[in-house]
């Protein structure tokens, strides 16, 4: 026909056009059958434990440290805490060795001692090599009811120069809180203010067995329970080292109990050497009080420059 236009079955122009209107990305097949849902991943590491619990296929320390339990079982609950609750950052996680003795030395604060179970998880969770921090404890924590048990299996053991050199010696990483109950029964007015450090017994350990100290410092738990007072009464009563009133607790009963979302940051500092001393290191008084005070005036220190730097107290 006169003046038709041929239009060729094949036009480079428009099929290019075609093509970018719509794209559509095929995913290769291993890649779709590698992608499993998040729930059925959880059914089968529940169910894989399970079965190692029936079968005996698991190992537990001269500790007591249940490796197996600790990781399918008491650290779970804590990721949501960590990841969404207190928004935990971790700082300086590379001043941690990927293997070997170290002693974490951190302040305590917020009137439950859940600064230590965040501690614990980021250094699981976060760290390249996901390494178990073996706290040390007080003893009321092993001598109550349950709460024991649980914090044998998760790797705690009683706050003892033998035991932290013991562990330390082993090349495992052991956190200490040496304010003890003076740092998170303290009142709220007095936050972020470190209290003796008791006689250095944390340093004694590390200089026989020659490990590393790391100074911790933690923001944020000092506001999770703003304790206000202490019914000394109470606290006698049922054998605590005091008992805490929070403008929540105890007027709103369980729901008191509810910690506070403060935005946590978590900071490890360099490491201290103790391996330049020598062998009777730790009979050296004046030294055992000079580097437990190092230690102390490090974390004091790196508390006030994130404070300064921290804007909000539940905003970061």
């Amino acid at each position: 026909m006169a003046g038709a236009r041929v239009i060729p079955l094949h036009d480079p122009e428009r099929d290019a056009a075609r093509r970018s209107r719509h794209v559509e990305v095929v995913p290769e097949p291993a890649q779709q059958q590698s992608e499993t849902p998040d729930w059925e991943r959880r059914l089968a590491d529940l169910l894989s434990f399970a079965r190692r619990r029936i079968a005996g296929d698991y190992q537990i320390d001269e500790f007591g440290f249940d490796r197996d339990l600790t990781e399918n079982v008491l650290m779970p609950p804590l990721k949501p805490l960590y990841e969404k609750w207190f928004r935990v950052e971790t700082i300086g996680l590379s001043n941690i060795p990927m293997a070997g003795g170290a002693l974490i030395v951190a302040n305590h604060s917020g009137t439950l001692p859940l600064d230590a179970l965040m501690t614990s998880y980021g250094i699981a969770a976060e760290h390249p090599a996901q390494r178990h921090m073996r706290m040390l404890g007080a003893d009321l924590v092993f001598r109550t009811p349950l709460l024991g048990a649980l914090a044998r299996k998760s790797g705690q053991t009683l706050a003892c120069n033998p035991d932290a050199e013991r562990l330390l010696s082993s090349g495992e990483l052991v956190g200490v809180w040496p304010e003890g109950f003076k740092g998170i029964g303290k009142p709220f007015k007095d936050r972020y203010k470190l209290q003796r450090f008791g006689r250095g017994g944390f340093v004694s350990a590390a200089l026989k067995t020659g490990m590393p100290i790391i100074p911790c410092s933690i923001v944020g738990a000092e506001e999770i329970y703003p304790m206000i007072g202490d019914i000394k009464a109470l606290a006698r009563l049922f054998g605590f080292p005091y008992f805490p009133v929070t403008p929540f607790f105890p007027l709103f009963g369980p729901l008191g109990a509810i910690p506070l979302p403060s935005k946590w940051y978590i900071e490890f500092g360099e490491p201290i050497r103790t391996d330049v001393f020598g062998e009777n290191a730790a009979d050296d008084p004046m030294l055992v009080f000079n580097l437990t005070d190092q230690v102390r005036e490090t974390i004091q220190q790196t508390l006030y420059r994130l404070l300064t730097q921290r804007r909000n107290v539940f905003l970061g």
